[in-house]
């Protein structure tokens, strides 16, 4: 990418953050392009969907929060580090605007719109921290990754309506996972 391109892509990507920080994800291409110093034409051609800009501002934060469910793999028994992640997912999506709205398509049935980077690296962190825990017993077999991330996302949209701190994540989650627990 030449300098000024370059220049370009981190000003929208800063203005953008900005931007989704105080109005959420839908707001306004133009003005952030206008506050950038660029044209709408040029947003556009670095960024071809809103949800490409979306990810570009939150693909550190979402690599953050996966790599935090490899970290608590590591050090928490299956199930505690599955439902910790859990939690903390639940929280980040109601603390940073936008980031809801981006990891809505991992939660569909994958034919509405394809995933991106940030959505596959959240799906490949439940993929891996759901399995540990169905193999350690702690989460029925029949409970699909797809599913867990489903429900945390409408953990946090009740959270949210609750209370937009997100303090009630976590008493969600615990409700909800009595029913995630296997049989006896």
């Amino acid at each position: 990418m030449r300098a000024d391109a370059r220049r370009n892509h981190e000003r929208l990507v800063k203005e953008a953050a900005t931007a989704f920080a105080a109005h959420g994800e839908n707001a306004s291409l133009d003005d952030i392009a206008r506050r950038a110093g660029v044209g709408s034409g040029t947003l556009y051609r670095h960024f071809p969907t809103r949800r490409a800009l979306l990810e570009a501002v939150h693909r550190d934060r979402i690599e953050q929060i996966a790599g935090r469910g490899h970290a608590l793999a590591e050090r928490l028994p299956a199930g505690e580090a599955l439902l910790e992640w859990l939690a903390e997912l639940g929280a980040y999506m109601i603390q940073v605007r936008g980031l809801k709205a981006l990891l809505g398509p991992a939660v569909t049935d994958g034919s509405s719109a394809p995933l991106t980077a940030c959505g596959t690296s959240v799906t490949e962190t439940a993929i891996r921290l759901v399995t540990a825990a169905q193999r350690a017993g702690a989460l029925r077999t029949d409970v699909e990754p797809v599913e867990v991330l489903r429900l945390t996302h409408g953990l946090a949209t009740a959270s949210e309506l609750a209370n937009a701190e997100g303090q009630y994540i976590r008493r969600y989650l615990s409700l909800l996972t009595e029913g995630l627990r296997p049989r006896s």
